[in-house]
């Protein structure tokens, strides 16, 4: 059978939602034919087969969060074959079971992760920049747990969830419930001194219960919510801050502004400070700089991002090289943009 596997649709994209199969076991699938929706960090992106055959085995079903990029999603046949009888393959990739939560959903699964031994010792792991800040602050060891990103590269979701197993491995050992181990358990068992320990977590708050002190209340996140989650933290967290203010006199813009509406050209002020910030970036070249985690590097290109306020949370198109823009080519860019955003296109 052929593999069809999780596709990276966006240049960020680590993991995706599989929103709606637009196929169904048994129908012929042609290349370019539509498969199935996929929300990605960005927007809801329909997949387009690149294989031909019939879909013979559907492995993630409808609503499935969080699969990872590489995991496998469904199978094909060639044509003529018997779809129902394909053989399911115990390898799907080297892949982690897409379908299993990033981290132990219960307490029961906890035990094992205080003797998490995934290639102990293991050379030469890259860590991201992410990942490495949250291992360093917190004083983890990225060798306890198998690197899931791409080229073996330990990511901030490994980190977060070695960090999570260690802070719930802390919780167990001082918790004295006397629950009979399913695992070998821990070496060093909690003492019983201490019967009403106090839960590592508050718990979650009952609709149509009087709300309790230290409860809360569980809000689902959508994937792109996360996401930006994410980037926020990252961004505060491995990039240097500055703030600098100064106060313009956009006299000068606003005449300009109404000059080209006279002429049926419509800008806003917003256009014209994407192109003076362009402009500055491209005569100050060494401020248009990125860490790429070895040391500073200078792009050629002046790339700004449009903030777009939309129902699902803020999105940041990419005005491409601005500098190189005028201002009324700017101004049809955010406008294409920011319509794009909003109607959850990439």
């Amino acid at each position: 059978p052929v593999k069809v596997l999780m596709p990276a649709l966006s240049p960020t994209m680590e993991e995706g939602n599989l929103v709606k199969w637009l196929k169904r076991e048994g129908d012929v699938v042609k290349a370019g034919d539509a498969l199935c929706d996929i929300e990605t960090d960005k927007a809801v992106v329909t997949m387009e087969s690149s294989d031909e055959g019939v879909l013979a085995k559907i492995m993630i079903r409808e609503g499935s969060k969080n699969v990872r990029l590489g995991s496998l999603i469904a199978l094909l046949v060639d044509e003529g074959e018997d779809w129902k009888q394909v053989d399911i393959p115990i390898d799907s990739g080297g892949i982690s079971t897409p379908t299993a939560p990033l981290v132990p959903p219960s307490q029961p699964e906890v035990a094992p992760s205080a003797k998490v031994e995934h290639h102990p010792g293991k050379p030469g792991v890259r860590l991201s920049p992410a990942a490495r800040h949250i291992v360093d602050t917190h004083g983890l060891n990225s060798d306890n747990i198998a690197p899931s990103g791409p080229r073996g590269i330990f990511t901030k979701e490994d980190a977060l969830r070695l960090l999570e197993l260690k802070q719930m491995s802390k919780a167990t050992e001082k918790s004295t419930a006397p629950t009979p181990a399913a695992h070998p358990a821990a070496p060093h068992s909690a003492p019983a001194t201490a019967p009403h320990s106090r839960p590592s977590v508050p718990p979650v708050s009952v609709p149509g219960q009087q709300v309790a002190p230290g409860t809360f209340t569980e809000i689902p996140a959508s994937n792109i919510r996360r996401v930006i989650a994410k980037r926020l933290t990252e961004s505060k967290s491995t990039i240097p801050h500055a703030y600098a203010t100064t106060d313009c006199d956009l006299e000068a813009v606003l005449n300009l502004k109404k000059e080209l509406a006279k002429d049926n050209i419509k800008v806003s002020v917003n256009d014209f400070i994407i192109k003076v910030t362009a402009a500055t970036l491209k005569q100050m070249p060494d401020v248009n700089v990125i860490w790429d985690g070895d040391g500073p590097r200078q792009l050629a290109s002046v790339d700004i991002s449009l903030a777009v306020a939309t129902d699902r949370g803020l999105i940041t198109p990419i005005i491409r090289d601005a500098a190189a823009k005028g201002v009324q080519e700017i101004s049809a860019s955010a406008k294409a943009l920011a319509k794009k955003a909003r109607d959850r296109k990439s």
